[in-house]
């Protein structure tokens, strides 16, 4: 998953399956793609984190004083967070396993093609090697010919 911060990259060097699902993706999908794939980066712990940690140090040394200890507030805003982070979290992980299933699909087709061309490889190299073969015992036969007619010596 991209995060919103880097510049979107061109369809045309994305995987086929990929490049579909984000042709057909509707706005709220990539907006749920883009959430969570900033939800679960390292950015947004140390952002969250520093957030955190100033809140409760303000609160405690009373430099502000609106949250004061057990920080119902803040358990409000983390409950708040995590109410709206888990259907995005769930909508964006049922698009990776319908990628994923499209993946395999187009893998699959790949390979059964991979197939149909290796077992036409097979059958030219095997006419081939028959082919060589058969050269094989004319060149034995013509040099049994030759030394046949160097043991007769001149006709």
């Amino acid at each position: 998953m991209q995060e919103p911060s880097s510049p979107p990259m061109p369809n045309t060097y994305l995987h086929p399956v990929n490049r579909k699902l984000l042709d057909e993706a509707s706005r709220g999908e990539r907006i749920a793609d883009q959430v969570t794939g900033f939800l679960g980066s390292w950015r947004f712990i140390v952002i969250q984190s520093v957030i955190v940690l100033i809140w409760v140090a303000g609160n405690i040394f009373l430099l502000f004083h609106f949250d004061p200890y057990p920080f119902i507030l803040l358990n409000l805003a983390f409950s708040t967070q995590a109410a709206y982070a888990a259907p995005l979290i769930l909508l964006a992980g049922n698009r990776a396993s319908i990628r994923d299933r499209m993946t395999l699909e187009h893998a699959a087709e790949e390979a059964d093609y991979e197939e149909v061309q290796n077992e036409q490889l097979l059958r030219g190299n095997l006419e081939i090697l028959e082919h060589v073969d058969r050269l094989e015992h004319q060149i034995i036969e013509l040099e049994k010919r030759i030394l046949d007619r160097l043991e007769k010596g001149p006709a």
